[in-house]
């Protein structure tokens, strides 16, 4: 707490670090152009000058640091003219449009002329001769309104960490462009638009620039980080997006998807609005009193074990909670899951046998906290951008970053050490690390003993893996694997961050693992800046994984073979449930193609696209004698069903959702959806109540009366959710699990004291070549995975006109050394060809992927690499092949 006198008043300040901040916080207004909270001051526009007894000169209030007993003065003669000649200075290099400027009503420049009362241009007008900048479909760029505040130069280094332009030049020729010049769309912009919501003029402007009416909250339908988002709204119409500064996980901070592409498909024109049912080879339009009588009659002659259902990672948890019950107590069946088994059953089934619980272990600000941050199977600028922004800051502070990763991601630039290993070796790599922190002396032989188990089975297995044995395996030099041991097993906290490059393996739950064994080995768990962290892939896939849309658990992670367990769930839904754990949606497809499967129902999935072998997929789909598919869309998949259900959209509904820290936050509805003004016939629905009235008319009600409601009784049966009431969610609030009681705070740290299993385990792994390696038929190997500005199978994003102008086709990634040998030009069309079949894309020649490495993204239908993948899974997780598949490349 600091006492100031400000224009001779005495004020008593207590957050302010700067003289500008004391008077923001007294409620004193300075003009500024430059100064901006999330940023480092800055000093550039001359603005906010201001006079302190006792310095001479007048400094900027944004650099000078406040002091208790310093008597500022904010406005006076002197300091307005000078402020007013700054201005016109300014001014003078400066488009008279405001008019028909984007940012007319909210620009620095503007505000500040107001506030000076400067009517007119007194200097003669200066032009400077820069053509506008159109490539970039998410906002324009208009360098005759910049007033080179600096506040985009500093957003890209400070906030997104990309530092993709810079200040060139000095004087009237100073000059604000991408490194190496060119636009910006060829540089490494990620176009997160950052600097567009902090530009005080309108040089940056969103092309969808509309002035909502008002905003709604709600959390950004990607990926698992949890992003809160304000959207603007006109009418009923999202018009906007920007981040919500009250969110815990991104602090206001948003990738391009959650930005500029997070909303238009909501109401975009291909939604669907009314049910489908099929008739002959078409599908028509019917009434919901139709549909039902439809579902009803397909569904009731197929109950038990040929009935699977597969529910939805991009729907709330009170929905999954509700399918979940449906299929194990209406349709008498384990057979449930969903595509978290296609992205981190892995995790899940590796984790918990190492630790107990099959989470992410610590919140992602504790990377901020770490010496050292290992990185491995997440390209997490491009799929977890916000956590992305978070580990360039830790880098920019002074972590050591290490990435193991086959492909060059665009974190191997900031990164302390990159190793390139070869695809499919990740137990080999992370053992050899094992092998020099134990030769080393560098793990925690108390930790070990006091909260392990397993240790010394581990340990021989471990000692088998010599840097020079393992770089014969991986590829990566021996220096460089006891460089990364050194570096991690040495930190005092060190962060292990990894997703679905590591888990979607047929050895998936062995390089999990693995992983876990490194954490234990060097005590690098339970400790705030430490932990074993998966990145969850979609926004929900953690809340669905937890309210029991998994063959084997119900909600909770309580064991469906469990009897203790299942006679709690048989006494809160009255029925009688199956012991035996069901399929997997791995197992589903080729069920159905053997003829034991002969009813699926699909929430919010589309496995046409998402799933390995969609070749198989396809068939196993149109062999079913009954499908029902439940989306906003028509999509691949929903094309084959018999019935088609219409859903609502996220900002449509109310409820929760669990990102990939555990965090469980709540949203409300603030748009309606299509078809809202019909009553009765038609208009999409909530999915639980769908799913609900589809029980009924099977002849068991499930009578929930809101999303509250549904809310309450998991938490009645789920102890490690317990304490998450409604009421504490409400806002912006967000609690992690395990939170077992309403006066818990929940538990944003995991392990702190003891493994959720009682003692760590250690697992003596050995390395195991892919199930598919590459040969003289097929010598490269394809991996696959998703992109920066699209997500899963593109339903959403290929909707957004700025997203699909970014990446408007599939491709596939080529080493140039690769190409000259087999006379591939850049920009063309080649088949990728493996064991499953064939597709075509264009070719993108670069040093990302390494020679004999192919790499290419699933979100397209016309190239969709799911054709090519392996459907061979991991025997335990029966997570499949989707990194490591043996191909080759032909001229198209």
């Amino acid at each position: 707490m600091k006492k100031l006198t400000i224009d001779g008043r005495p004020v008593t300040v207590e957050k302010a670090g700067t003289v500008l901040e004391a008077c923001r916080e007294a409620g004193v207004y300075i003009p500024t152009l430059c100064a901006d909270e999330d940023l480092e001051p800055y000093g550039a526009c001359r603005l906010c000058i201001v006079k302190i007894e006792g310095l001479r000169g007048l400094p900027t209030s944004c650099t000078t640091r406040v002091a208790d007993g310093m008597k500022i003065t904010t406005d006076d003669d002197e300091l307005r003219s000078v402020r007013t000649m700054t201005l016109q200075l300014l001014l003078s290099d400066h488009p008279g449009d405001c008019v028909v400027c984007a940012k007319s009503s909210v620009c620095g420049l503007h505000e500040a002329a107001e506030y000076l009362g400067i009517r007119e241009r007194l200097l003669r007008p200066l032009h400077r001769e820069t053509a506008p900048d159109d490539s970039n479909p998410c906002f324009a760029i208009d360098y005759t309104k910049c007033v080179f505040c600096g506040k985009c130069v500093r957003a890209c280094a400070e906030i997104n960490g990309c530092g993709a332009i810079d200040l060139y030049g000095r004087g009237f020729k100073t000059r604000i462009e991408p490194f190496g010049g060119g636009e910006l769309r060829a540089s490494i912009c990620e176009s997160c638009g950052e600097c567009v919501v902090r530009c005080p003029t309108g040089a940056l402007s969103p092309r969808q620039s509309e002035v909502p009416a008002r905003e709604g909250s709600s959390i950004c339908p990607y990926c698992g980080v949890g992003c809160r988002i304000q959207f603007g709204v006109k009418g009923n119409r999202i018009v906007g997006a920007r981040g919500d500064r009250s969110g815990p996980a991104n602090r206001g901070r948003l990738c391009v998807k959650g930005r500029f592409g997070s909303f238009e498909f909501v109401g975009h024109r291909e939604r669907l609005t009314r049910p489908m049912v099929r008739e002959g080879d078409r599908l028509r339009e019917a009434t919901w009193e139709e549909a039902f009588g439809a579902v009803a009659a397909g569904l009731d002659k197929r109950r038990g074990e040929v009935f699977a259902g597969l529910s939805s990672a991009k729907v709330p948890n009170e929905d999954n909670y509700v399918f979940q019950q449906f299929v194990r107590a209406t349709m008498g069946t384990n057979n449930v899951d969903h595509c978290a088994r296609l992205c981190h059953a892995s995790t899940v089934a590796g984790l918990a046998l190492s630790f107990g619980s099959g989470a992410m272990t610590n919140p992602a600000d504790d990377l901020l906290l770490a010496d050292t941050i290992l990185i491995t199977g997440t390209n997490t600028t491009e799929n977890h951008p916000v956590f992305g922004f978070k580990i360039r800051e830790a880098v920019a502070r002074g972590t050591n970053l290490i990435v193991f990763d086959p492909r060059k991601i665009p974190l191997t630039r900031q990164a302390t050490l990159w190793c390139r290993q070869r695809p499919g070796t990740d137990v080999a790599w992370i053992n050899g690390l094992a092998n020099v922190i134990l030769q080393e002396n560098l793990h925690k032989p108390a930790f070990i003993a006091e909260r392990t188990e397993g240790f010394e089975a581990f340990a021989e297995v471990a000692r088998r893996y010599p840097p020079d044995r393992v770089e014969k395996i991986t590829g990566v030099p021996a220096d460089d694997i006891v460089a990364a041991a050194r570096m991690y097993g040495g930190a005092d906290a060190a962060s292990i961050v990894y997703s679905m490059g590591i888990t979607q393996h047929t050895t998936g739950v062995d390089n999990v693992r693995s992983l876990a064994n490194l954490a234990m080995l060097t005590g690098h768990i339970g400790r705030p800046g430490t932990g074993v962290n998966p990145l969850r892939g979609q926004n929900n896939v953690q809340g669905s994984c937890d309210m029991g849309a998994l063959p084997n658990v119900f909600p909770g992670y309580q064991q469906v073979a469990d009897e203790k367990a299942r006679a709690k769930f048989e006494a809160a839904w009255g029925v009688k449930l199956p012991p035996k754990p069901g399929l997997t949606v791995s197992e589903v497809f080729p069920a159905a193609l053997e003829g034991r499967i002969k009813a699926v129902y699909i929430m919010g999935e589309n496995p046409m696209l998402s799933d390995p072998d969609v070749t198989h997929v396809e068939a196993a789909l149109r062999k079913l004698e009954f499908l029902i598919v439940q989306d906003i869309f028509l999509t691949e998949t929903a094309k084959l069903a018999h019935v088609v259900l219409p859903a609502l959209a996220f900002p449509e509904r109310d409820g929760t959702y669990t990102n990939t820290e555990r965090r469980v936050q709540l949203t409300q509805p603030f748009v309606a959806p299509p078809g809202a003004e019909w009553t009765g016939a038609a208009g999409p629905r909530r999915d639980w109540q769908i799913v609900c009235e589809v029980s009924a008319r099977l002849g068991r009600p499930m009578r929930f009366e809101s999303a509250q409601a549904v809310w309450d009784e998991m938490r009645g049966l789920t102890p490690s959710m317990a304490g998450i009431a409604w009421s504490r969610l409400e806002g912006s609030a967000a609690l992690c699990w395990p939170c077992p009681a309403e006066d818990h705070p929940g538990t944003p740290i995991l392990h702190t004291q003891k493994f959720t299993r009682g003692l760590g385990q250690f697992a003596p792994i050995e390395y195991k070549p892919a199930a598919e390696e590459p040969d003289q038929e097929f010598p490269f190997v394809l991996t696959t995975g998703r992109m920066l500005e699209h997500y899963h199978t593109g339903t959403m994003t290929r909707r957004s006109k700025a997203l699909h102008e970014l990446e408007p086709e599939g491709f596939v990634e080529l080493n140039g050394r690769d190409a000259a040998k087999l006379k591939v030009a850049k920009g063309g069309y080649v088949r990728v060809v493996t064991r499953r079949g064939a597709v075509k894309a264009r070719v993108r020649l670069n040093d990302r992927v390494d020679r004999g490495t192919l790499f290419m993204p699933f979100h397209f239908a016309e190239a969709a690499a799911n054709v090519l993948t392996n459907p061979a899974y991991d025997p335990i997780a029966k997570i499949p092949e989707y990194k490591v598949c043996a191909a080759r490349v032909e001229r198209a």
